[in-house]
């Protein structure tokens, strides 16, 4: 079952259940994906990875901003965006500890034979293909420069 279906049977489930929230979340994640397969050039397909994508955008753009909401005085719309982001993870996978993203940084560093800073883009491109969706890029970034400088 992709990760679409996935989200059209949790739809139901959450009617069901009468879980606003999720409902909520659940529905505009759904016409993202919808927006994204009908997109030029999609051929009205949606990939898991490309779905994994959209949710980790959106579950960063309801962190950053519930952070915003907060600043502003407004914990009650933070909580919304908090609750909405936390639905949205649940699909994501589980995310690496900053050690285990270090781990395998190390180890495309070795891989790819890069020595210095110069070499950071060969880096930064196959660390964010093979820790997609499981590390955020800023995190990698930092990790990547501490190991190369």
């Amino acid at each position: 079952m992709t990760l679409f279906d996935q989200i059209s049977e949790d739809i139901k489930a959450a009617m069901k259940a009468r879980d606003k929230v999720r409902l909520d979340t659940l529905r505009n994640l759904k016409k993202v994906f919808l927006e994204a397969k009908t997109a030029p050039g999609a051929n009205d397909t949606l990939a898991d990875a490309d779905a994994l994508k959209i949710v980790a955008k959106l579950a960063k753009q309801g962190k950053e901003t519930a952070a915003t909401y907060t600043q502003a005085g407004r914990q009650d719309l933070a909580d919304d965006e908090l609750a909405q982001a936390e639905v949205l993870e649940s699909y994501l996978p589980k995310q690496l500890s900053l050690e285990e993203i270090e781990t395998e940084v190390k180890r495309i560093i070795a891989e790819v034979g890069a020595t210095s800073m110069k070499e950071m883009g060969k880096v930064m491109g196959t660390a964010s293909k093979q820790l997609a969706g499981k590390a955020d890029g800023r995190v990698i970034s930092e990790v990547v420069k501490k190991l190369l400088a």
